[in-house]
């Protein structure tokens, strides 16, 4: 019995560390995502290297698939300076997955406010889900990989898990 207490006593701050890092990496993400949405406010992605690998890639809302950093941040920055200038981003939530020490997954949940297309179609104000894939490098997290899609409220009234049996 005394051998497990002292099992026990010598695990117990590996544990603890264990679960004080995955807190901190999921502030750190965190604190990426933020990094993101406020490129996005201000309109400027001339940060984007401090939160984006160098090979990261992006597929927008309708399919456009950015391949490294220079691709995603002209593309991005070519959208806000043109058609998403007037635009906000309000963060209303980020999931993270801590999948191993250097890779985690992020469902980011964003409203994006209206915005007119270069054809002068009118689009509305939308409530938007992203799925990130986030690795550790240098003790950094950085997005390597993103894509998102606009939530169609119509839609979320058929999710088939709304009837699904719990």
């Amino acid at each position: 019995m005394k051998k497990i207490l002292i099992l026990l006593a010598m695990l117990l701050p590996v544990m603890s560390a264990t679960a004080q890092s995955k807190t901190a990496d999921v502030k750190a993400i965190e604190k990426q995502v933020d990094a993101m949405v406020n490129s996005w406010n201000r309109h400027d992605y001339s940060d984007m290297k401090n939160y984006c690998t160098e090979d990261c890639s992006w597929v927008n809302i309708v399919g456009m698939w950015w391949k490294n950093l220079k691709e995603v941040q002209y593309s991005t920055q070519f959208y806000h300076t043109n058609m998403l200038k007037n635009t906000t981003m309000k963060n209303k939530g980020v999931f993270v997955r801590v999948i191993n020490p250097t890779t985690a997954i992020v469902q980011f949940k964003s409203f994006v406010t209206a915005f007119t297309t270069p054809n002068g179609e009118k689009i509305p104000g939308s409530d938007d889900l992203a799925l990130l894939v986030f690795v550790k490098q240098d003790g950094k997290w950085l997005m390597a990989a993103g894509e998102n899609v606009v939530i169609d409220p119509f839609a979320q009234k058929n999710d088939p898990v709304l009837h699904m049996n719990k």
